[in-house]
């Protein structure tokens, strides 16, 4: 892995391994849990009141629908697991944190972050509950999650990289959540992938596009030399990598 420090923001996946093996829930335990408890303590206490939330607030229906609301009225306390092992989207499948040596895991598991609707701010390290909320949600008095987080959120993440490169992997409903200031803030890499494909500038989308943002994410952690050069060596066969300076 690279000496440079660099840190990577990555998406939440809406998969979710259940149950836990780690202590009980507490919103102001993580790395993060000074700056954000008390907003994550209000998002827990809102979907209480909201018997964990309806379908349209959450996305899905039947069987997923009732373990969500269920995961949602008992987050207070639920147990944990590390958000690196709580997350099985293709994302998460692909950056594959399980399958690198225990020593490059742990230095790994310090440079990423994860921007999601219940917790705002978590590192891949942090306890997490089985839950289910899309930072793009309106939920009650709080509103859009994403502008309501954007301060506070924004805040922790100026704190967390202190002044280092962020790598920013997040889809657009995440990027609404983070307003980084150029007085505050490092240099910033918005990363897109373009789908060779369709033809120059087409947008990736789809579990293919997901994919290639786990790779390389797990590229970049692995990688050595400099952030650029670990940049222009990755290779996918189908998508182009791009990234604008912000």
């Amino acid at each position: 892995m690279s000496d440079q420090r660099f840190v990577i923001l990555l998406p939440p996946s809406e998969g979710k391994a259940p149950g836990g093996d780690g202590p009980g829930w507490d919103p102001a335990s993580g790395r993060f849990a000074t700056a954000l408890g008390e907003h994550r303590r209000r998002i827990a206490d809102e979907l209480a009141r909201l018997d964990g939330g309806d379908a349209r607030l959450l996305g899905v229906s039947g069987a997923h629908l009732e373990r969500a609301q269920r995961a949602n009225v008992d987050l207070l306390g639920a147990a944990t697991l590390p958000a690196w092992r709580r997350y099985t989207g293709v994302v998460w499948d692909h950056l594959d944190l399980a399958g690198l040596p225990s020593t490059t895991r742990r230095r790994a598991l310090g440079r990423v972050a994860i921007v999601s609707g219940l917790h705002g701010l978590v590192t891949a390290a942090d306890p997490l509950p089985d839950y289910r909320l899309k930072m793009g949600a309106r939920l009650g008095d709080l509103g859009l999650l994403a502008r309501w987080w954007a301060p506070a959120v924004t805040a922790a993440i100026a704190t967390w990289a202190r002044r280092s490169p962020v790598v920013d992997l997040l889809p657009q409903e995440h990027r609404a959540a983070w307003q980084p200031d150029p007085r505050r803030s490092g240099r910033v890499l918005r990363v897109t992938f373009h789908d060779a494909r369709r033809g120059p500038g087409s947008p990736a989308v789809g579990h293919d596009a997901k994919a290639a943002k786990g790779l390389l994410a797990r590229h970049l952690l692995t990688a050595t030399g400099s952030l650029d050069d670990a940049l222009a060596s990755f290779h996918h066969e189908r998508y182009v990598l791009a990234h604008d300076p912000t």
